[in-house]
């Protein structure tokens, strides 16, 4: 049976994530990835800076990263969710399982700035190759 229930918040969820959500069980699993709000460092912009300059910049992103990171770690918990790798990116994002319930909690929190469906790809020129080659 569908349930319908409110949908996330439309600022962090695009509005086609966000219909294909409200069709699910709000129990239901679903693979995300997280982009948590991370320190804007301007110093990754400045082109002239040194080694070291670069690399504090880098190491701040990073530990902005784990905070945000730590701040929602309960709602993960609490929506019977799982990080699939053990820290974010340098871009500050995240991969995650969890329920539907919990794309909805982690896109009303501080922490998050958006949250996005995880896709697979699969490259169409392997598939289109394949059948060639059968045709032939």
């Amino acid at each position: 049976m569908m349930h319908r229930h409110d949908a996330p918040n439309p600022k962090k969820v695009s509005p086609e994530f966000a219909a294909r959500l409200t069709n699910l069980e709000p129990q239901q699993k679903v693979r995300v990835i997280v982009l948590l709000r991370v320190q804007d460092d301007q110093s990754l912009i400045n082109k002239r800076q040194s080694r070291s300059e670069r690399q504090d910049a880098i190491k701040a992103i990073r530990e902005s990263a784990k905070q945000a990171l730590g701040n929602i770690s309960g709602i993960i918990q609490n929506f019977e969710g799982r990080s699939l790798t053990e820290h974010p990116d340098l871009l500050g994002s995240i991969p995650v399982e969890i329920t539907v319930a919990g794309v909805n909690a982690l896109a009303e929190s501080e922490a998050v700035k958006a949250v996005i469906e995880d896709q697979s790809i699969y490259p169409i020129h392997l598939s289109n190759s394949k059948r060639i080659n059968t045709l032939e």
